[in-house]
């Protein structure tokens, strides 16, 4: 089949960059057509060059940009299945750079509504979850739940001696982690060898990262490239290859909600790392605990299993093969991709009715 996926900027540092790369990564490996429509295309000629069968963007007001809804229903009309990952219904975030709810976006809902902005739609987000209460009343329309994954063909063992560590965390400095940064991460450092990667862990960074971000937004090329990864894709790999401990940390309301999680919950076990996640109740959906995940429910459990395992090595072994096992069976893009290309063709099926 022919994939397009809907990347505004090809320049972001953050998690759409990885997302884009498993994505991509796993429909080529399983021998589709992929093509990339960004900032500096033209769509109607995008569309007529590539054909694709399926094209996957969002209902962001910052993806709705370079869309012309016209020009995609006269390619829908011909058999292209148009699949949207929609915003929160409800959301909790009030970041700058994040969406609205959706259920006070009256101009996106009518879009969903006329039929205009998709055939499917979808979130990563589990559909018991409360922040998406309210989609299907509001929009007329059910969403799918697509889980974020892990990028097989990048995400493999690979020990490095410059990565070594006891401890090791990859992400972003977020603002809503600080307090738990505070407490529950920089301590690590003070008893065992803590290494942090990731992006905006200086204010400087900070900074340039909020002028990136406006410039991708506004399409200036000089900047919306003023940062790049501070990693390579295979670097995540060794860092995880390589510590004896990978912590996963996720925002507040990923633990107050429980539906979504992050594609670190993946991406360690797949390269055969050892990883201790705080509690997110999805978590336990995808992984049985203590058999192919650790997770600490509180603080107190935190400390004592970090301690614990960095003083039983062996007791690691058994865990990080059965988590190594599922995510490899249940939890990668291709997995993911399977299921973008079941949906799309269940979708062309009842068109065709």
């Amino acid at each position: 089949m022919k994939i397009a996926y809907h990347m505004p900027s090809m320049d972001s540092i953050y998690a759409y960059r990885t997302i884009y790369w498993g994505f991509r990564h796993a429909f080529e490996n399983m021998g589709h057509t992929f093509s990339t429509f960004t900032s500096d295309d033209n769509l109607e000629k995008f569309l007529a060059t590539n054909k694709p069968d399926i094209f996957i963007t969002s209902s962001h007001h910052y993806y709705q940009k370079f869309l012309d809804l016209a020009i995609l229903k006269k390619y829908r009309e011909r058999g292209m299945v148009l699949l949207t990952k929609v915003d929160f219904w409800d959301s909790p975030l009030s970041r700058i750079n994040e969406a609205k709810s959706m259920k006070d976006d009256v101009a996106t809902i009518k879009l969903i509504k006329d039929g205009l902005l998709g055939d499917a739609f979808f979130h990563v987000v589990e559909q018991e979850d409360k922040r998406m209460a309210g989609f299907k009343e509001g929009t007329g329309y059910d969403y799918y739940t697509i889980p974020l994954a892990a990028d097989k063909t990048v995400m493999k063992y690979d020990y490095s001696e410059k990565f070594a560590s006891d401890v090791a965390y990859i992400g972003t400095y977020l603002p809503a982690k600080k307090n738990f940064f505070k407490e529950q991460v920089f301590p690590i450092g003070r008893k065992y060898n803590l290494k942090l990667y990731g992006q905006d862990w200086t204010s400087l960074d900070r900074t340039l990262g909020m002028i990136q971000r406006a410039g991708q937004y506004f399409n200036i090329p000089i900047l919306r490239s003023i940062q790049k990864p501070k990693l390579l894709l295979g670097d995540e790999a060794k860092i995880y290859s390589s510590a004896k401990i990978s912590i996963n940390v996720h925002e507040d309301y990923q633990k107050q909600f429980g539906g979504d999680c992050n594609e670190r919950t993946f991406k360690v076990p797949l390269c055969g790392g050892f990883e201790i996640t705080d509690d997110v109740a999805c978590i336990r959906k995808y992984f049985e605990a203590d058999k192919e995940i650790v997770i600490a429910k509180d603080k107190k459990e935190w400390f004592e299993k970090i301690d614990y395992y960095l003083a039983n090595p062996k007791e690691k072994e058994a865990i990080v093969k059965a988590g190594q096992k599922k995510v490899m069976s249940s939890h990668t893009y291709h997995n993911r991709a399977d299921q973008i290309i079941e949906i799309c063709r269940k979708i062309r099926k009842e068109s065709t009715k």
